[in-house]
């Protein structure tokens, strides 16, 4: 989903999968689906998918990719209906906000700025007890970079869907707007994230420390940002740690649903 973009995303994915397969003693077939910018859109013979962040505007659009894509999102939710082997789905950040868009079960829209940074993540009832994220602490932190959000959930769309919220953003008690939803658990099988789980705190903090990244960081939001973000990088209670717990406890959860022998 990152329309030929620059991005580190697609390495950290790559890497926790690699990681996966020596933790759970297996190997898996990956394929990659370059979605917006070549109109790739995979079948459902895959049982484990993961829809990435990328750039740009969630809204609708008149691109050739946006219809296919959610034909695919709906083939997989109207599969795990009737199936008994279910297909499982992560879907991070832009991919998050088109789903959410697309089911319509709140306003996705632009923020008045760019959230960007390590920032605190609070987890909901739900959020404490699901099978993904209960092992996180209260607040953990994430790797976060949006323009857009989601907020004022529709509880009657919430309801009929079966969704359950599991995170929202940091608490903005001195500014009078809605906090943005930061993990949606859509069904048993799927899972949404509006930050990004697949952040590496080691890969990122090298990636900050090169002067082209540290000046744009600058440039753009400041040096007390850029310093923020780099001593949080540095700290292996923060992003290290929410690596290590969301996409791996994903993939196992998924490996085990499907019947794969894991590692315990």
């Amino acid at each position: 989903m990152y329309n030929n973009f620059p991005n580190e995303g697609m390495r950290c994915i790559r890497q926790l999968l690699r990681r996966a397969e020596v933790s759970n003693q297996v190997n898996f077939a990956i394929d990659t689906f370059n979605v917006r910018a070549n109109t790739e859109l995979p079948g459902l013979e895959y049982d484990i998918y993961i829809s990435s962040g990328g750039p740009g505007s969630p809204l609708p659009s008149s691109e050739a990719w946006e219809l296919p894509y959610f034909q695919f999102i709906d083939a997989l939710f109207a599969h795990n209906k009737v199936a008994e082997r279910k297909k499982h789905l992560l879907l991070i950040c832009h991919s998050f906000q088109l789903v959410s868009r697309h089911l319509s079960i709140g306003e996705v829209s632009k923020r008045k700025s760019t959230s960007f940074g390590v920032l605190p993540v609070h987890l909901t009832g739900p959020g404490h007890n699901d099978p993904v994220f209960a092992q996180l602490p209260e607040p953990f932190f994430a790797v976060d970079s949006r323009d857009y959000q989601l907020t004022d959930l529709q509880p009657a769309r919430l309801t009929e869907l079966g969704i359950e919220v599991l995170c929202l953003e940091k608490e903005r008690p001195h500014i009078p707007l809605a906090r943005a939803i930061m993990a949606l658990r859509f069904s048993d099988e799927v899972v949404g994230t509006q930050f990004h789980p697949e952040a590496d705190g080691e890969g990122m903090l090298r990636y900050m420390l090169t002067d082209e990244r540290k000046q744009q960081v600058v440039t753009a939001y400041g040096e007390d940002k850029y310093h923020e973000m780099v001593r949080l990088l540095s700290d292996p209670t923060t992003i290290e740690l929410t690596e290590s717990i969301i996409v791996p406890t994903f993939l196992r959860r998924a490996l085990a649903e499907l019947g794969e022998p894991v590692l315990a």
